[in-house]
């Protein structure tokens, strides 16, 4: 079991701390199955008093944190919160050599040139391509 990080606590850890420097984005979540060198576990009471840095943003997993591994639907709600507050910060700008977020990054200037795809890359998350057939 996993124990809080914040100094003198030892409740037993139920929520992720995890910044995304980038987007200038703090985000509490449920444990990750695998603790990571740039989170931070965090107890219940703990994980419901954080506050993130002035000028940033906090996306917090709605509802309680329980102790137990964090199911396919927590982790997902987790990722569709941090793409809706992306997505509200900032609209996306065309990229002026073509690319756009087509699978592989290959926008309709790769394919009239016939360029391999690239990788796509959105701030912190990328789209890869996907394997040749």
């Amino acid at each position: 079991m996993r124990r809080c990080c914040r100094p003198g606590c030892k409740n037993p850890a139920v929520a992720t701390l995890t910044y995304v420097y980038s987007d200038s984005m703090a985000v509490v979540g449920p444990l990750v199955t695998v603790a990571e060198p740039h989170s931070w576990d965090l107890c219940e009471t703990h994980a419901s008093r954080i506050t993130a840095p002035k000028g940033w943003e906090l996306v917090k997993h709605e509802g309680g944190f329980s102790s137990g591994t964090p199911d396919d639907d927590d982790l997902t709600a987790l990722a569709e919160a941090v793409r809706e507050a992306g997505l509200r910060r900032r609209a996306p700008e065309p990229d002026p050599r073509g690319y756009s977020d087509y699978p592989g990054g290959a926008g309709p200037a790769a394919q009239r040139t016939g360029r391999p795809a690239r990788t796509g890359r959105r701030g912190h998350l990328r789209v890869l391509p996907d394997p040749p057939n």
